[in-house]
């Protein structure tokens, strides 16, 4: 099955102090890591959504604009649904540099007809390293012409509508899902 996959990189980066998509993890700047592992997977097109177009998007990978004004990734996974060209998308936040092929691999196999994947850590979805399908686009362009631009009440609505499937993620896979917020985060993950 063929999907699309999304970077998200559109934060402010206000408690990191810098943008985070240029911060060196192990050598490396986040971008690269997360595309490199966005590729290893193969999709039908890669996509980066952010606020502006990111000096360092590479030509092969499609910007596409946070809907704006912008409600943070609510924004950019609504404009990304609307612009792919497969019927899911792999969304994967750009601070999430722990994250792996296994695991984003086992998230797709979990993908059934019309119906993407959300990662749960106890009561609490990671819907920035999920699979939303086609059909969830109507439900983020209501929830942004609205006042609640909370992804885990959206996403609760979602699993209920039966659009995602909600899967407990393993005590061992848990820290895949940790996102670099702020430098002591980063020094830690280091």
């Amino acid at each position: 099955m063929k999907i699309s996959a999304v970077l998200l990189a559109g934060g402010e980066s206000r408690r990191m102090g810098k943008d985070k998509a240029t911060l060196l993890f192990r050598g490396k700047p986040l971008w690269e890591i997360q595309l490199e592992l966005l590729r290893k997977l193969e999709p039908a097109e890669i996509l980066v959504s952010a606020r502006a177009d990111p000096p360092w998007r590479p030509d092969d990978v499609q910007f596409v604009a946070d809907v704006p004004p912008s409600r943070g990734p609510l924004s950019g996974l609504a404009a990304s649904l609307a612009q792919m060209r497969s019927e899911y998308l792999l969304a994967l936040a750009i601070d999430m540099p722990l994250m792996n092929e296994i695991c984003l691999r086992s998230l797709c196999d979990q993908i059934e007809p019309g119906r993407g994947v959300l990662p749960m850590i106890g009561d609490r979805a990671e819907p920035l390293a999920a699979i939303y399908p086609a059909n969830a686009h109507v439900d983020l362009v209501e929830a942004l012409s609205g006042i609640d631009f909370s992804l885990q009440r959206l996403t609760s609505k979602l699993v209920k509508a039966r659009k995602l499937l909600a899967l407990k993620v393993g005590k061992e896979s848990e820290v895949l899902f940790r996102s670099l917020n702020d430098p002591a985060d980063l020094n830690l993950a280091q």
